[in-house]
């Protein structure tokens, strides 16, 4: 037995578990797409669609006959006939009533389903934005970790030669030992931000999906972000507003609503209306029971209303029905209303952004990067102390750092406002002599 667990042993150390995940980087249209086709909340949204075309059926049904016999017996047989037939109850004016309403409910469904998917696809821009905003910043604090073990080694050679005093050693070290545990957070973060991601994808394939690397790092990438240019002259959200409206999926379906509270409506009023119960069949009397001593046979026929609105005439449910109608009514006027608001806070966010990363890429992060560049060279010729590098250095860090938030921001901030609009195409009209996206 301690053999055979030595050699499992072995083979396990020359044979390491593979993954049961195969990575794949896809770009921010194919993270849609695969999201799109595997996610597995979508599909069970999507089922609610097929239970309500089920539904129409359920609605458009007739009603089922019933099978009647009358056999009478003892005395009674003598002088009546025998009966076999059918017996039918027919719905007046309900059952067209009835598949309206559920029509009026799959078009909901279908709004619904139209909702999730959107809200799924600004979920996958999110995840994949943040993912990438991880990635960048570990980039960044790997380069100033880069940056710090140069720095210290030059401090150490500084020391040995003599010409500053050991501190500058040790103030190096400190700085680059605070830089390390930086590095280990932010690979934790990007783990997490991975991990996100693929909880956002949903999907049951053995797959783990990673971003693109370094897009941030790189220019004209608004493109592949479907993200405009910020730099661009937008134009101010009252031009807009209609266009923002036209397609916000939330006034759609409280449109919906309204429109299925009057069939509601429709179809309990029409509740009041008696049904018709129709029925007929074969009667028949043998020889010995009748009168003539003859077989007489024949059919018979008869008809009544059913369910006439006497002693209950559906008060109660038809004002629930009107009431909801209101209720649907003032949702509908509510929601829009909300709409305009969030829209409009959405935009004012987005040109913030714009303006916020538009002053980091046009006056602080070139700057930034030619500053530490002068005060290094300056420490290692010996014009600076070590102090003032160091200050410098982490000024520049939260510089870049704040640089890749800034433009995270933005990217959310345009993802935010699409997901306000419910339009993932939405082109802006740019003012006079601006490209469009």
């Amino acid at each position: 037995m301690k053999k055979l667990l030595l050699i499992l042993a072995i083979l396990l150390l020359n044979n390491p578990t593979q993954a049961i995940e195969d990575i794949k980087k896809v770009n921010l249209d194919e993270a849609i797409d695969i999201a799109l086709e595997n996610n597995i909340d979508l599909k069970a949204a999507q089922l609610n669609i097929k239970v309500a075309k089920n539904e129409e059926k359920v609605a458009n049904r007739l009603q089922n006959p019933s099978i009647d016999g009358f056999y009478f017996l003892g005395a009674a047989g003598w002088s009546e006939p025998k009966q076999w037939g059918l017996s039918q109850n027919i719905e007046i004016a309900k059952r067209n009533a009835r598949k309206k309403l559920a029509q009026s409910n799959l078009k909901l469904v279908e709004k619904n389903t139209d909702y999730t998917t959107f809200d799924l696809k600004m979920d996958v821009r999110e995840a994949y934005i943040n993912l990438v905003a991880s990635k960048s910043i570990q980039h960044t604090l790997e380069q100033q970790q880069d940056l710090q073990e140069e720095l210290l080694q030059i401090a150490k050679n500084h020391v040995k030669a003599g010409k500053v005093p050991e501190i500058d050693a040790i103030q190096a070290e400190i700085a680059l030992n605070q830089l390390i545990t930086q590095v280990n957070t932010a690979k934790v973060n990007v783990k997490q931000a991975l991990s996100n991601f693929n909880k956002v994808i949903n999907s049951t394939t053995p797959i783990l999906y990673d971003s693109n690397d370094k897009i941030f790092a790189e220019e004209n990438n608004y493109k592949e972000m479907l993200t405009p240019n910020p730099t661009l002259n937008f134009p101010s959200i009252s031009t807009l507003m209609d266009k923002a409206l036209a397609n916000r999926l939330d006034i759609q379906i409280a449109k919906q609503q309204i429109d299925i509270a009057e069939k509601n409506l429709t179809l309990v009023s029409r509740q009041r209306i008696p049904d018709l119960s129709i029925s007929g069949g074969y009667a028949y009397q043998i020889g010995a029971h009748s009168d003539d001593g003859r077989f007489h046979n024949g059919a018979y026929a008869g008809a009544s209303l059913v369910n006439i609105p006497l002693f209950y005439n559906y008060s109660p449910e038809i004002q629930n029905a009107t009431i909801k109608l209101h209720q649907a009514e003032l949702n509908y006027t509510s929601t829009k209303n909300k709409a305009i608001k969030d829209i409009t806070v959405a935009y004012e966010r987005f040109l913030t952004a714009a303006d916020n990363l538009n002053q980091y890429e046009a006056k602080i992060v070139a700057g930034s990067e030619k500053l530490i560049d002068i005060s290094l060279d300056s420490y290692e010729h010996g014009k600076s102390d070590l102090t003032s590098l160091i200050i410098m250095k982490q000024s520049y860090k939260s510089i870049i750092v704040g640089y890749t938030l800034a433009l995270a921001d933005y990217y959310n901030s345009w993802t935010n406002f699409l997901r306000e609009i419910n339009d993932e195409d939405f082109e802006i009209n740019l003012n006079p002599n601006s490209e469009q996206l």
